[in-house]
């Protein structure tokens, strides 16, 4: 029997007043949840690009700013409003850290938007080496393009971040875990340093998801995320995310995102809600699944090492157990026998898919050295640490043993 709208006694219009103390399981179901006068379950998507007005005058102070209001999708939407908020109270800052966040088309959107907005000509970045293709890019090919200096560095060696920022610096960008070599970079630490130099620190989150890695509590002034990745989990639409400070997000990067147009669509935007409500049980799947599977592989003949944080052979065990509440979704491994043997085991692979993608529910898996890191030359590719053995995967929520069975058919094959 249906509800009786006409007895409705409680406020949906809002959030409750007891959603500041919400955990962070709850908030990435009810965060930001504003629901419309009918009173929906699920959060409504509004898949429109404009909004009309009652008046000339209206339409006017909607554009000066003395009314506060959707005036174009380009600009703001109320489903893309929901799942920024949602992902503004997901993410852990300090207190009086007052959250912030852009949703944007791609990851690799956000990461362009949360560079190019901050930066100008005559400005220095320093970067970890060990970046995806896209990323690498964009530092190494872009920013010069535009009369920026670029200093990479060793993403571990601390004494390398100490020297390269000993200068006035204006921004500093690292992956950790860095893709695909699952390099760990010590947060604090560097974000000290660039403090010290004057920059702001940049963090790319998507391996650990906010779920297990909190860069902002660790001195981070700026994370991104590719949305596409773990926050929607079931290989179905791109997005992106840009978490800073709310002055930040509104006076810095929201003009460049309005005025550059990498607009997140409505229809993603409520994907990538429906995704963030199961994100933490997936996540905590994920990493079961991951740390079998690499425990497995570090025992077998045809295997020449493993790089998995939750491994005590990889090289930042302790620092990620200090930095990371959960060892994460992906592991690399190299084969002895390097190219032919990686393809062999791809092409056997009968449960596992051959995918670039990752963070998705479905374990999948790819050779860098030719598809996300085909057009850096072998020289950066190995300064990288990647190798024409080594195989990224991304390890899906899928029986654990079933996974391990494939990899060993697919070795012995």
């Amino acid at each position: 029997m249906g509800s009786d709208d006409s007895k409705t006694t409680r406020p949906n219009a809002a959030q409750p007043k007891m959603a500041g103390q919400w955990r962070p399981r709850t908030r990435a179901v009810r965060a930001g949840l504003a629901r419309t006068g009918f009173s929906e379950t699920s959060e409504a998507l509004f898949l429109t690009s404009g909004y009309v007005y009652g008046s000339a005058a209206e339409a006017e102070e909607s554009f000066d700013g003395t009314r506060d209001r959707m005036v174009y999708s380009r600009f703001k939407n109320p489903t893309i409003a929901t799942f920024e908020q949602r992902l503004a109270q997901l993410e852990a800052a300090p207190a009086g850290f007052d959250v912030g966040c852009r949703a944007t088309a791609s990851g690799m959107a956000a990461v362009h938007a949360a560079l190019l907005c901050q930066l100008k000509a005559g400005d220095r970045v320093v970067a970890s080496r060990a970046l995806f293709g896209s990323c690498q890019w964009i530092i190494n090919e872009l920013l010069p393009r535009f009369g920026i200096e670029r200093v990479f560095v060793d993403g571990p060696d601390l004494e390398a971040w100490a020297k390269a920022l000993s200068k006035p610096t204006a921004c500093v960008f690292l992956e950790t875990p860095a893709n695909p070599t699952l390099e760990i970079i010590d947060i604090a630490a560097v974000a000290d340093l660039a403090h010290k130099a004057g920059a702001k620190l940049v963090v790319d989150n998507v391996f650990a998801t906010p779920i297990l890695q909190s860069p902002l509590m660790l001195g981070a002034d700026i994370v991104v995320y590719s949305a596409t990745k773990h926050m929607d989990g079931q290989g179905r639409c791109l997005g992106g995310a840009v978490v800073a400070d709310q002055a930040f997000c509104q006076d810095v990067l929201g003009p460049y995102l309005r005025n550059t147009g990498p607009t997140l669509s409505p229809f993603n935007a409520w994907v990538l809600l429906k995704g963030l409500e199961t994100l933490d049980l997936r996540v905590e799947r994920h990493c079961a699944n991951a740390l079998k599977v690499a425990r497995f592989l570090e025992s077998h003949p045809k295997v020449a090492r493993v790089l998995y944080p939750g491994l005590e052979s990889h090289p930042q065990h302790a620092l990620a157990a200090r930095q990371m509440s959960g060892w994460g979704s992906i592991l690399a491994v190299e084969l002895k026998g390097g190219k032919p043997t990686a393809y062999s085991l791809l092409d056997h692979l009968e449960l596992i898919d051959i995918s670039n993608n990752l963070g998705d529910a479905k374990s999948l898996i790819t050779h860098p050295w030719t598809t996300t890191h085909q057009r850096l030359s072998p020289e950066d590719k190995l300064a990288m640490g990647i190798s024409e053995g080594m195989l990224r995967l991304s390890v899906g929520i899928e029986d654990g043993d079933d996974l391990v069975e494939d990899l060993d058919r697919a070795l012995g094959g």
